[in-house]
C-alpha cells in the first residue's frame, strides 16, 4: 500500500491545535511538506519547529481568521498555493438549541466553514488539476448521520458541508482529485471539553459523571485520540485512496447508531 506523501503539498486549516494539529504530524510524518493556517501564531511557531522535515520538507504558516473571508482572499492571493492536499478544519459552533439561535450564528457558522472552505477550493483546484492529483479532505461530525442534541447549529452546517462535499467530488472526480469527509466521534480536544462542561451546566451532575456516560455510549469505551483521526486523513491523502471520493467516514468508535 503507497501512502508515501514525499514531493506533496498540504494546506492544513486549524492546525494550531486538535484534530488538526494531529493531522499536520502525521501528513509531515508521511514525507509531505505541509503548510499550517490558524489563528494562533505563536502556536504554530511552536508546532512548525516539531513537524517531521526528514525527508527534506519545508514546512510554513499562514495566520488566519476563519470568520473573516475578505482577509483570507487577500492573504491567499498573495501566496504560492500550489498544494495537492486541503484539509478543512474548524472549530464547531457554539452549543445551544436550534429554536434559540441567533441568525447571526448561522451567518458566522457558515462563514468559518462552508465560505471559507469553498474558497479555499476555488483557489487550490487548479494546481490539483495540473497535476492530476488532489486531496480534499473535511473534518466534520458524525451529525450529518445522526444530529446531535444541543448542537443545532454545527448540525446545521456540517450537513450543509457534507452535501457540498458530494457535489464537489462528483464534478472533480475525472480530474484526478477526491472529496472525502472525515466524521469524528468524541475525540480528546478541546471542543470535547466544551461540550463535556456544557452538558455538566445542563444536567447539573459533576463531570466525571458526563464523561463516564459519553464513554459508555461508544462502543470502544473510550475517547479517541487526535492522532487516530490524523492516521485516517493520512490514507485518504495518499496515492492508495484513489479510487475513495464522495464519502462520509465516522471514526468514533462505533457510537454512530447507522450504517
Amino acid at each position: 500500500m503507497n501512502i508515501d506523501l514525499k514531493g506533496k503539498t498540504a494546506l492544513v486549516c486549524g492546525a494550531s491545535k486538535g484534530i488538526g494539529e494531529a493531522i499536520a504530524r502525521e501528513l509531515a510524518h508521511l514525507g509531505a511538506s505541509v503548510t499550517l493556517m490558524a489563528r494562533s501564531a505563536e502556536k504554530l511557531e511552536k508546532l512548525i519547529a516539531e513537524l517531521d522535515n526528514s525527508a527534506g520538507q519545508k514546512h510554513h504558516f499562514m495566520v488566519a481568521d476563519f470568520t473573516n473571508v475578505a482577509s483570507i482572499e487577500s492573504l491567499i492571493k498573495e501566496q504560492d498555493m500550489s498544494y495537492h492536499i486541503l484539509i478543512n478544519n474548524t472549530g464547531g459552533p457554539a452549543g445551544g438549541r436550534l429554536r434559540d439561535a441567533k441568525l447571526s450564528a448561522f451567518e458566522q457558522a457558515f462563514t468559518m466553514h462552508l465560505h471559507v472552505s469553498h474558497l479555499l477550493v476555488k483557489y487550490l483546484t487548479p494546481y490539483m488539476i495540473t497535476e492530476n492529483y488532489g486531496r480534499i479532505i473535511n473534518v466534520i461530525s458524525t451529525s450529518v448521520k445522526i444530529p446531535i442534541p444541543g448542537l443545532g447549529v454545527s448540525n446545521t452546517v456540517r450537513g450543509a458541508m457534507a452535501s457540498w462535499a458530494k457535489t464537489l467530488a462528483n464534478e472533480l472526480a475525472g480530474e484526478g482529485i477526491t472529496v472525502n469527509n472525515i466524521l469524528p466521534g468524541f475525540v480528546e480536544t478541546d471542543r470535547l471539553i466544551e461540550i463535556v462542561n456544557n452538558r455538566v451546566e445542563k444536567q447539573g451532575v459533576d463531570k466525571a459523571t458526563v464523561v463516564n456516560e459519553m464513554k459508555e455510549s461508544t462502543p470502544a469505551g473510550r475517547f479517541a485520540l487526535p492522532g487516530e483521526v490524523g492516521y485516517l486523513a493520512g490514507f485518504l491523502a495518499s496515492p492508495s485512496a484513489a479510487y475513495i471520493t464522495g464519502t462520509s467516514i465516522p471514526i468514533d468508535g462505533g457510537r454512530t447508531g447507522s450504517i
